[in-house]
């Protein structure tokens, strides 16, 4: 353990997706509170695999005494967290769930089960009939086909209601604008849209309004600009996916598997659907959200 206390190495997939911004101040937030030290690793280029394996080479040089990590990819960071594990750096792995390699936790929530709860929020808006859109995150993340694979299994439990188009927004504002944009085009008539993250809602969002347009949407992650959204009326609601909270707790996780103490295997926290009834607790900029207790989430 480097002297003055831990080092830890937090890898996550871009700076434009305000969930990772909230993921890197939790990991910071987390390690002041243990007296530890956060050295990030971001990618210039949005969830690059070429950079964050490079990022990865990198950080086994400087020797960081544990990493959380975030891969751009689910599978093409395999052989880079095996050198992690070769270079005997333990890791925690967050949010996208990885199959191979070895790590301390994996530390994120039920994307499978939120997109269920959130898609069935928005069919029972617009009356459970309809037809409705899909902006998609990518292939190469977990979180995107475990939630597009719970909003299209959803959707079969409501016979009137109608998935005509997918579309890939890869996880981004701009993509999804001109992703919403297009679909706008194609189809003349809309009842709703199931969007796989906040980031891309708002950018559809954009494209709604360009198009003098008002369809309801849902989100994913609560960041404080969906909860505006929700407040002026323009997001029917998001699910309360928090990467800040995630973040907190995989860094707790690698202090405390530094420390010689036990740490569960697999870590989920809970989730909640967040609307104009409910959105007050989240209606506050990330510098002002707590962490959760370790206490809390691990029983």
């Amino acid at each position: 353990m480097a002297s003055g206390g831990p080092v830890i190495a937090v890898f996550t997939k871009n700076r434009t997706n305000p969930a990772y911004t909230a993921a890197r101040l939790g990991a910071e937030r987390t390690a002041v509170r243990h007296g530890a030290r956060i050295v990030h690793y971001v990618p210039q280029r949005p969830d690059n695999v070429e950079e964050q394996t490079a990022l990865v080479e990198q950080a086994i040089a400087e020797r960081p005494d544990a990493a959380v990590f975030v891969p751009v990819h689910v599978t093409a960071m395999d052989a880079s967290v095996r050198k992690l594990n070769d270079a005997r750096i333990p890791a925690v792995n967050i949010l996208n769930r990885m199959d191979r390699g070895e790590f301390v936790s994996f530390v994120g929530s039920d994307d499978y089960r939120l997109a269920r709860e959130i898609a069935a929020h928005l069919f029972r808006h617009i009356g459970g009939k309809g037809d409705v859109v899909i902006i998609e995150g990518i292939d190469a993340a977990i979180t995107a086909t475990e939630r597009l694979r719970g909003f299209r299994d959803v959707a079969r439990e409501w016979p009137d209601i109608r998935i005509v188009a997918s579309r890939s927004g890869e996880f981004q504002r701009e993509p999804a604008r001109r992703a919403m944009a297009d679909l706008l085009t194609e189809f003349p008539r809309l009842d709703g849209i199931l969007s796989a993250n906040d980031l891309m809602s708002l950018g559809a969002i954009e494209a709604l309004e360009a198009a003098s347009r008002r369809i309801p949407i849902i989100g994913v992650n609560a960041v404080p600009d969906a909860i505006a959204a929700i407040k002026s009326g323009k997001l029917l609601a998001t699910v309360d996916f928090d990467a800040m909270k995630i973040a907190c707790i995989a860094t707790e996780a690698a202090v405390r598997h530094l420390r010689g103490e036990k740490v569960p295997r697999h870590i989920e926290l809970p989730v909640q659907v967040v609307d104009r009834t409910n959105f007050r607790p989240w209606d506050k900029p990330f510098e002002e959200r707590e962490c959760p207790r370790w206490e809390d989430v691990v029983r």
